[in-house]
């Protein structure tokens, strides 16, 4: 199977999660599942853009000019009385602009007097002045269903007084190992054995994704330890596992899987990561993606890019799951199979319109991912790409489009 038609089969399989009631700061990244009209005007009230004088426009017209001072607002509070000609009233910024004025002169241009005020610069009538309901109109449509919730939008959510809102659920993903050879980090190693780094690599994949990992400890290479490690991690939204997926004697996966879910399909057509397991387990009505990914730490990692994050972006609501693609010429020849579609590991200079290797390609070189700020992406059909060649570059350090 080629690469384009696993992730439509991915796509089109995974479930999408329900909406659930969430405190404001915990809606960080996630998708809002109703529209949001503004209650009130935002602001509520005229207000000072600066630090200055609140006066009648007409006064300031020419400078220099003297204006009796009677009174002072400051932010949190009220003004007492108007402005009348010939007057002026001391001002914070973000404090209410007393009725009468319609400008405010910065306190810059001016003497700073308290009783009565130079202003040494002509300002313009409606100067540094914030209109009620210049953000925001009271009843009119804030944020709509579907939207990717930033930082900008909390705040446009706080400043419309909502502390929780309907988005939709953060996957629970469990993610664990699995092989007789490794070991975790607090452990003494025999040889052998190698630590394992693939699931603090995909945990912290999960999270970057916005979903949230539940680690589950090393799966041994026995169908008894895997089947009863599935039956727990049926809980989660989503299982993640790497290893234990090709076809040698201790990879237990396709049958385990078999026994209880579905496999969709079994292996890709690309490099890093040909053997990879999509399927489903189900738990009552519920319906759960597996993914079996690699056991090598680059294959776990490049098909976790691939596949798994926009599945889980899908998951979660998101419409645009695919990351930012670009066009850059190779500063270096590279080969690969002609029939196997590539994720090298690049560096993209965007100034430059350039791409090259990270190094050294192998599956297990973490170190190629760690330097790398894109893939790159090389199709089926060709076996030589030249030095100068433009290819196209997925921007794995890129946010999804919104």
């Amino acid at each position: 199977m080629n690469a384009d038609d696993a992730l439509a089969r991915i796509l089109a399989s995974v479930p999408g999660l329900p909406a659930v009631d969430a405190p404001l700061l915990d809606a960080l990244g996630l998708v809002l599942a109703e529209d949001i009209a503004a209650d009130r005007d935002v602001p509520p009230f005229r207000n000072s853009a600066m630090d200055g004088y609140a006066v009648r426009g007409d006064d300031v017209a020419s400078a220099p000019v003297e204006l009796r001072v009677v009174g002072e607002v400051a932010a949190g509070a009220f003004p007492d009385r108007a402005v009348g000609p010939g007057e002026a009233m001391r001002i914070m910024t973000g404090a209410p602009i007393p009725d009468g004025a319609d400008t405010v002169v910065r306190v810059e241009d001016t003497d700073n007097a308290s009783d009565v005020v130079t202003i040494t610069a002509a300002t313009p009538k409606g100067m540094a002045t914030r209109q009620a309901g210049e953000d925001l109109r009271k009843g009119e449509t804030v944020l709509t269903k579907g939207t990717v919730l930033r930082a900008a939008e909390i705040g446009l959510l706080a400043s419309v007084g909502r502390a929780r809102v309907r988005v939709r659920k953060r996957p629970r993903v469990a993610v664990f190992s699995t092989g007789d050879e490794i070991v975790d980090l607090d452990q003494p190693m025999d040889r052998g054995q190698i630590h394992d780094s693939n699931r603090y690599t995909l945990a912290s994949a999960i999270r970057a994704a916005g979903a949230e990992p539940w680690v589950r400890g090393i799966v041994r290479d026995s169908p008894d330890v895997l089947r009863a490690a599935l039956r727990e991690a049926v809980a989660a939204d989503a299982i993640v596992t790497s290893g234990g997926v090709s076809v040698g004697d201790h990879d237990h996966l396709k049958p385990v899987l078999s026994e209880l879910g579905t496999i969709d399909f079994w292996a890709i057509a690309i490099r890093p990561g040909r053997p990879l397991a999509f399927g489903e387990l189900k738990d009552g009505e519920r319906r759960v993606p597996i993914f079996g990914l690699p056991g090598n730490t680059v294959s776990a990692l490049v098909t976790f890019e691939i596949f798994v994050r926009p599945a889980l972006l899908r998951m979660q609501g998101r419409q645009n799951v695919a990351r930012p693609r670009t066009k850059a010429r190779l500063t270096e020849p590279i080969d690969k199979p002609d029939f196997l579609r590539v994720f090298a590991r690049g560096i993209h200079d965007p100034e430059a319109g350039t791409v090259r290797l990270t190094g050294p390609q192998g599956s297990g070189i973490l170190r190629s991912m760690s330097l790398a700020n894109c893939l790159i992406d090389l199709p089926v059909g060709a076996s030589r790409f030249e030095k100068g060649q433009e290819v196209d570059v997925i921007l794995t350090e890129q946010s999804e489009p919104r």
